[in-house]
């Protein structure tokens, strides 16, 4: 309470980017990961906002010199899980005033090249989609973990439709069971475990587990690759997603899911010399994002307390 008012507050670094290098960590070539980092403290810091005492206050270039030394003591290499952990776990016992640490990390997406069919040693591509994680450490031990994906691309050119839908004096979209079907896939899962205690000694199991998810989407967006699988709606296909993420994975205790609907809108095209100058025949597309639709969901378990 502050002279009557109730005031939440918490404040932190945003936006703290950091690579670290491991050089041939085990012999298969030079590692590296690019973090950008944002740290929240929630802390017992009332009289720098009421009356100006800045005493109790964690100032926000020592969190980011923090980012950067932890950095520099992660001998080994992490996964963007572990580090996010290291941090919130950090600040939420270093600091006496400090009840909890809440830490968001986005990778950079760098993978190894590979030149005339080998793994190089030293050299790496920028690839599309961002591992994301987002750790909340409390002093008591208490732990609420979350990792993701962004910018997830995908994209299909048939088996997909959309009919049957709700019809007003508005609606001017007809129905189709043959369309393109792209999206980009913004997603977190939320993991069952919530003491720091309870966190896999392995420290490469969430990189795995990360790319365990991914393929698991990816194979469930797509279907068999040679048939494919139906989409009647964006819907139907991000609950079967979900439900196959939640099937496989018994530690993920709910994942959201937000996919727009990214158009690609026929070509039709005539004049009065060339009245079929292109005629659309499930070939020529504009393709657009703006604007596009929006559906999103979260799947939980029936007791999972996101």
């Amino acid at each position: 309470m502050a002279e009557g008012f109730k005031l939440d507050q918490k404040h932190g670094k945003s936006r703290v980017r950091v690579s670290r290098v491991w050089r041939q960590p085990l012999s298969g070539g030079d590692a590296i990961v690019e973090w950008n980092v944002s740290v929240s403290l929630f802390s017992d810091c009332l009289p720098a906002y009421t009356s100006g005492d800045n005493s109790a206050i964690v100032a926000t270039d020592s969190m980011k010199n923090t980012v950067y030394a932890k950095a520099k003591e992660c001998s080994e290499v992490v996964s963007v899980e572990v580090f996010a952990i290291i941090l919130a776990r950090h600040f939420s016992s270093f600091y006496p005033q400090v009840s909890a640490a809440e830490v968001k990390i986005v990778e950079k997406p760098w993978e190894r090249m590979v030149v005339s069919g080998r793994p190089h040693s030293h050299g790496f591509k920028l690839g599309s989609e961002m591992h994301t994680t987002e750790v909340t450490a409390k002093k008591c031990g208490a732990l609420s973990l979350a990792s993701g994906i962004q910018q997830l691309s995908l994209l299909k050119t048939t088996m997909s439709g959309f009919e049957e839908f709700v019809r007003d004096k508005y609606t001017l979209l007809p129905e189709t069971r043959e369309r393109m079907m792209a999206t980009e896939v913004t997603t977190s899962w939320r993991y069952t475990y919530d003491h720091v205690s309870q966190i896999p000694p392995d420290p490469f199991c969430f990189t795995e587990r990360y790319k365990d998810v991914k393929k698991v989407l990816e194979e469930t967006f797509f279907g068999p690759p040679d048939t494919g699988v139906y989409s009647p709606s964006v819907q139907n296909t991000l609950y079967l997603m979900a439900k196959a993420v939640l099937n496989r994975f018994q530690d993920i205790a709910s994942i959201h899911l937000r996919m727009p609907n990214l158009h690609f809108l026929p070509v039709n095209l005539s004049s009065k010399e060339n009245p079929t100058m292109v005629k659309f025949d499930n070939d020529v597309y504009v393709p657009t994002d703006e604007p596009h639709g929006t559906i999103e969901a979260t799947l939980s378990r029936t007791m999972s307390k996101m």
